[in-house]
């Protein structure tokens, strides 16, 4: 194996961490994702989390508590060879409500010493800025990611990282599968539906701002450190038709450019003219 190749694992803080209550961390989106048959309507956008029965369980609450035994977990990846583990920041646990001015200390003291520990075992630090996780504040006050606004709060969050973490973390990735908010729109961007409103429309707006605030967050990420190396993520696969009919090949066409249509933006730096068709 080439010494330069990483080799390794990845989670996110949404999927794993707990501690939803501890270290200032405030509430997240998803701590309002519940367990069982109200799950995927939640992740959906198409039932509001604050009509929830009260007897829900959030599975993400608490997760498998890498917060409390992160040691114990680092020490299993270094036996097993890794040599770089990619993990998500919480934003919710840098700035609680989002729209803080200055970042929780007690936040990113945890991922520092979180950091700290993958390097003692000579594991490379892999940071996912947004995994399908964003304060809930900015999603009851601002609709989420529909909101321009949001942009600016997102890339507050971004350089306040970039810097404290300048010279311990080389790798960034702005969005977790950004593309996933076409899919699951809550659980991707936040997007919980209004009745009657143009739901392909809100999503390709929330798209946008994400699209814009990735593209600034690397443009930061460069001037902060030049070694930096930053980039997104697609959750994708090609669509192959049904069958040879005309109709067929048609359809798929048309989802691989729905799937593509990230990758042509972030690559071309414009909006594919299949898009408009």
């Amino acid at each position: 194996m080439r010494k330069d190749f990483l080799w390794g694992g990845a989670v996110a803080a949404n999927q794993c961490e707990g501690g939803w209550q501890e270290g200032g961390r405030g509430m997240a989106l998803v701590d309002v994702i519940p367990y069982g048959p109200h799950r995927m309507p939640v992740m959906q956008g198409r039932m509001d989390y604050r009509s929830l029965p009260e007897d829900c369980v959030y599975p993400g609450r608490e997760a498998i508590d890498l917060y409390g035994h992160y040691q114990k977990d680092i020490a299993l990846f270094a036996e097993m060879g890794f040599r770089c583990f990619r993990f998500s920041f919480s934003w919710s646990r840098i700035f609680p409500t989002g729209e803080e001015t200055k970042p929780n200390q007690e936040g990113l003291r945890f991922y520092e010493s979180f950091i700290d520990e993958l390097r003692s075992h000579g594991i490379e630090p892999v940071v996912t800025l947004c995994h399908f996780d964003i304060p809930l504040n900015l999603v009851d006050k601002y609709g989420s990611w529909r909101s321009r606004k949001v942009i600016d709060f997102y890339l507050n969050y971004c350089e306040s990282v970039f810097r404290y973490f300048k010279d311990k973390v080389r790798y960034w990735i702005t969005f977790n599968e950004i593309n996933m908010l076409m899919h699951l729109p809550f659980m991707g961007a936040g997007i919980c539906f209004r009745e009657g409103e143009n739901e392909t429309a809100v999503k390709y707006q929330a798209a946008h701002n994400e699209l814009v605030a990735s593209a600034y967050a690397v443009k930061l990420a460069h001037e902060i450190n030049p070694q930096f190396q930053a980039g997104c993520m697609l959750a994708a696969g090609s669509v192959y038709p049904y069958s040879c009919h005309p109709q067929d090949v048609w359809e798929s066409m048309k989802k691989d450019r729905e799937t593509y249509f990230f990758i042509d933006v972030q690559a071309r730096g414009e909006y594919p003219y299949a898009l408009t068709l």
